[in-house]
């Protein structure tokens, strides 16, 4: 059984088994909801163990294996610039739908009573006071760590991302070949043995979410899941106005490609992102597709596509803007125009170095959350709704990568490519 359905399973049994045992149910002192607490942080516990190894050699490795950066110039420009835009309009079009919806508002009020939040919130309140374009200073200071170890410790990914990106680029400089081919083996190896344990680690999640979905169910009843449907179709909606009307508008005007026509062309690259929730293990589909049924040269779908699969997450950074927002909401927090400033730089810049990975995401939305001094204790209000959002995210994030590669090779002269 594919694992979505697994945890889709685990879910729905995970309410009936809060609705049963609620809080206080048990053998003697036994207490079933001690369990559903175990379970849910010995998961994510496991999650946390393998992110400062698998962000570092994943993002060392999108780098360093494209060789000579110096000598992609024009490429490189066009293919960042792309990225960049798409990322921010993502990301905008998630603030503005959140703050007309408001999914942490049901009936005027925050919804942290119903779903159990507990932090005092005029401690928050006082974390959250002054943030704003000020701290943006403070973001580019922590990307620049004075002990790379000690920032590794400190889950400072910010530091680690850009230190990534330096050692990347500069064993594409070593002269002696030896010494570069043993660092791209070391790392490479390296990246796959995180692969392999992140893809064990995932076999348990349904045994985890069961926990975390129960222990929020047993605490709060259903009347979590109430704000939580509010900020699902919050997030799908829009994933879909990006993935649905900016990007076939994209297409048509800048890739002089029909829209249909490419979404067809994607169609299996689409399918498998959507079923894996992993730009990372559907690169080999992507570049297929780009390259067979979009006729893309494989000059630049080798250089622009695994590049995206690293940096390029539209559907992410949308998610973690409209994630953030959300919780601040649900504490009964009004953000100004300030603090809504260094969330969206903030999911910007954090974005770049989330790996492709299953609920990868969940680790830059607690960066944007110490960023902007909201508790970390609000990533499990969504936690129950991620899997299924995070299916849908990565398809955005896969098929923006592809028409990157089509408007890049247009832009290039290549005239092999899908026309209106």
């Amino acid at each position: 059984m594919k694992l979505h359905w697994q945890i889709f399973i685990a879910i729905g049994l995970a309410i009936v088994a809060g609705i049963i045992t609620g809080e206080q149910a048990g053998i003697g002192s036994f207490r079933f909801f001690d369990i559903y607490v175990f379970i849910g942080t010995l998961f994510l516990n496991a999650l946390k163990m393998l992110i400062v190894p698998l962000i570092l050699s994943s993002i060392i490795c999108g780098i360093a294996n494209m060789g000579d950066l110096g000598g992609l110039g024009r490429l490189g420009g066009k293919t960042i610039t792309y990225y960049l835009s798409t990322s921010v309009i993502a990301i905008l079009i998630g603030m503005v739908l959140v703050n007309v919806v408001e999914p942490g508002i049901i009936d005027g009020e925050p919804v942290r009573d119903r779903v159990g939040l507990s932090e005092n919130i005029d401690e928050i309140a006082s974390k959250v006071e002054g943030k704003g374009a000020g701290d943006i200073a403070g973001v580019f200071l922590r990307m620049v760590p004075t002990n790379i170890v000690a920032a590794a410790a400190d889950g400072q990914m910010l530091g680690l991302i850009f230190f990534g990106l330096l050692f990347g680029y500069f064993i594409t400089k070593i002269e002696i070949e030896q010494r570069k081919t043993a660092l791209l083996t070391f790392w490479n190896g390296l990246l796959d043995v995180m692969m392999k344990m992140t893809d064990w680690v995932m076999k348990f999640a349904p045994i985890g979410v069961f926990g975390l979905v129960a222990k929020v169910v047993a605490s709060t009843g259903l009347d979590a899941f109430l704000p939580l449907a509010y900020f699902f179709f919050t997030v799908l909606a829009a994933l879909l106005i990006h993935f649905a009307v900016v990007m076939p508008i994209l297409l048509s005007s800048l890739g002089k490609v029909n829209p249909l026509r490419h979404y067809k062309a994607m169609l299996p690259a689409l399918l498998t992102s959507f079923s894996t929730s992993s730009s990372s293990a559907t690169l080999p589909i992507t570049l297929e597709c780009v390259e067979k049924n979009a006729g893309v040269s494989n000059r630049t779908s080798s250089f622009v596509l695994p590049l995206g699969a690293t940096i390029n997450m539209d559907g992410t950074a949308l998610y973690e803007c409209v994630a953030a927002m959300f919780i601040a909401q649900a504490y009964g927090l009004d953000l100004g125009l300030s603090e809504q400033f260094l969330i969206v730089i903030t999911a910007l810049v954090t974005s770049i170095g989330v790996a492709g990975i299953p609920a990868a995401s969940l680790v830059a939305i607690s960066i944007i959350l110490t960023a902007i001094g909201l508790p970390l204790e609000g990533i499990g209000l969504i936690l129950a709704v991620d899997r299924v959002l995070d299916m849908c995210r990565t398809s955005v994030n896969v098929f923006s990568d592809s028409c990157g590669a089509v408007i890049i090779a247009r832009s290039e002269g290549e005239d092999q490519i899908l026309r209106q």
